[in-house]
């Protein structure tokens, strides 16, 4: 098992898209559903680690939103980690409120994509 690393530390092994952002999947702590993706380069990552609050970099507008600073439903951060590539990351929070701009608890409620449901090979 691998220590906890510092912000900083984050923030130099990470690893940036070509526009400088990397993916962050948005976790509820307690429940453990998915609630929304959203982008954040360096800036709203560190934002992010330092305040408890999540902050994103929103591609259309080419600014930094706080999730709820306008709805009011925010987003209290809980734990922050990084995947094994060091390009994505994953931010367990407390959601106050709806996560999806819809008004939807998750940017996943009822968009359901039918499928071929796998089976895992019996030996």
């Amino acid at each position: 098992m691998s220590a906890n690393i510092s912000a900083a530390e984050l923030l130099e092994a990470a690893v940036f898209n070509p526009d400088g952002l990397l993916p962050a999947i948005i976790q509820d702590d307690d429940s453990g559903a998915v609630l929304m993706l959203a982008w954040m380069d360096a800036e709203a990552i560190r934002r992010t680690c330092e305040s408890g609050r999540v902050t994103f970099w929103s591609r259309s507008r080419q600014e930094y939103w706080r999730k709820g600073d306008t709805s009011g439903h925010r987003q209290y951060v809980k734990s922050v980690a990084v995947d094994c590539d060091n390009d994505t990351l994953l931010v367990r929070v407390e959601q106050i409120g709806a996560a999806c701009h819809t008004g939807s608890r998750t940017c996943f409620d009822g968009r359901a994509v039918e499928v071929i449901v796998g089976e895992a090979a019996v030996s």
